[in-house]
């Protein structure tokens, strides 16, 4: 029994430890000999904060239409939560991520449990079938992205002279790795996940309301509506990061498709299990933003102003959400 607890408290601080190390670690190798006084320069003369705070605004748009996406989910099953219950829950799960990655599904369900009496597996069950919609979302905008920049690529390396050697070096030595680090890390994340799922599970003798939550998409009433609130999640993202953009001089002139493909890259990254993707994100984003002619410097300020914003607005919205849940659901 003893050494069976001491496994569990082991598991579950390396669930804690393994997100945060892994950030910390890509972080610090991928702004290594990095001038941070050049950030506070920029931040004093160099950054419109007008467009910053704007695209904050799509950061918000999302997790609305996610809410209310999840409310025409949840209908099939007989379960009718208020909206702004919805809503709330969706702006303390994205909160809940930034300490443990993906506890946010877990949590925003037993929010809706304790305050609608929704219940917990079949909403969890939603939960399950709304990440695997989000990863068609991705596959299906990484590929349309790539037929569309195929010849955008092409004249991009015939305008600026880049050839085949920088996708060589791209992904040799330590950016290689890197990479390998962050695809094993999400295994390891899958397995953990997979894992205490079936755990709960087979103890609650649940999998049943799992399933029917996960099957609940071939009831819903108003599939037009549901699309329609998924591609505002989706467009809301885009615009989030592209908006971004115009904050700086340097980006503001990218263009729409560069910021397409920035947004892939860096939606893939962000599947890594660090907090809010830091780290993987950086990487991605300035990588890619180096690719399109921007110096490293100027990319690491973009990356790390622009995810250390989205970060501040993600625990605003938390703190919101907590203080709001109570206040709303008081009994008269």
């Amino acid at each position: 029994m003893e050494r069976t607890g001491l496994k569990k408290r082991f598991n579950k601080v390396l669930q804690v430890v393994l997100p945060l190390g892994l950030g910390a670690v890509i972080l610090i190798w991928t702004y290594h000999g990095f001038d941070f006084r050049h950030v506070w320069e920029v931040m004093n003369g160099g950054v419109n904060y007008g467009w910053l705070l704007f695209s904050l605004v799509f950061g918000v748009t999302g997790h609305l239409f996610r809410g209310w996406r999840w409310n025409l989910a949840l209908a099939p099953l007989g379960e009718y939560p208020r909206r702004a219950n919805s809503v709330y829950a969706i702006f303390v799960s994205y909160a809940a991520n930034l300490v443990l990655p993906r506890v946010g599904e877990v949590s925003r369900c037993g929010i809706l449990a304790k305050y609608d009496g929704v219940s917990f597996s079949k909403s969890l069950g939603t939960v399950v079938t709304e990440r695997l919609i989000d990863t068609v979302c991705v596959l299906l905008i990484t590929g349309v992205t790539l037929l569309m920049q195929t010849k955008v690529f092409a004249a991009f390396f015939e305008k600026t002279g880049t050839n085949a050697a920088f996708f060589t070096h791209l992904f040799t030595s330590t950016n290689f790795y890197i990479t390998l680090l962050c695809l094993l890390a999400a295994c390891v994340l899958a397995y953990f996940l997979l894992r205490n799922l079936t755990i709960f599970a087979r103890v609650r003798g649940i999998m049943g309301d799992i399933w029917q939550g996960c099957l609940s998409l071939r009831k819903v009433k108003n599939p037009p509506l549901f699309i329609l609130y998924t591609v505002g999640i989706w467009a809301s993202y885009f615009l989030q990061f592209y908006v971004s953009l115009f904050s700086f001089d340097f980006s503001a002139d990218l263009g729409l498709m560069p910021a397409l493909v920035m947004f892939v890259v860096g939606s893939i990254a962000v599947a890594v299990p660090t907090p809010n993707g830091a780290g993987p994100w950086h990487f991605a984003v300035i990588t890619m933003m180096m690719m399109y002619g921007v110096n490293k410097g100027d990319a690491g300020i973009f990356a790390l102003l622009v995810h250390g914003i989205q970060t501040f607005l993600l625990i605003l919205l938390g703190i919101y959400g907590l203080v709001a849940l109570p206040l709303i659901n008081r009994k008269h």
